[in-house]
């Protein structure tokens, strides 16, 4: 199975955006980076548990 990623479009105000990648530039890090983290920590919060890669071998043969 591949992994791949899926691709997450938000709207955000110019001004949010601007300080958001000052802030994040500043501890060496990108603005998606700091997105996934806080998703991961949303999911977390709520009790949301998921698996980060698949277990399912599909090519095994049964």
């Amino acid at each position: 199975m591949e992994n791949k990623t899926a691709r997450l479009t938000i709207l955000i105000d110019p001004v949010k955006k601007k300080a958001l990648e000052e802030l994040c530039a500043g501890q060496d890090l990108t603005s998606s980076q700091v997105v996934r983290q806080l998703i991961r920590d949303y999911l977390e919060a709520h009790g949301v548990s998921y698996a980060t890669k698949s277990k399912i071998n599909l090519n095994a043969k049964s």
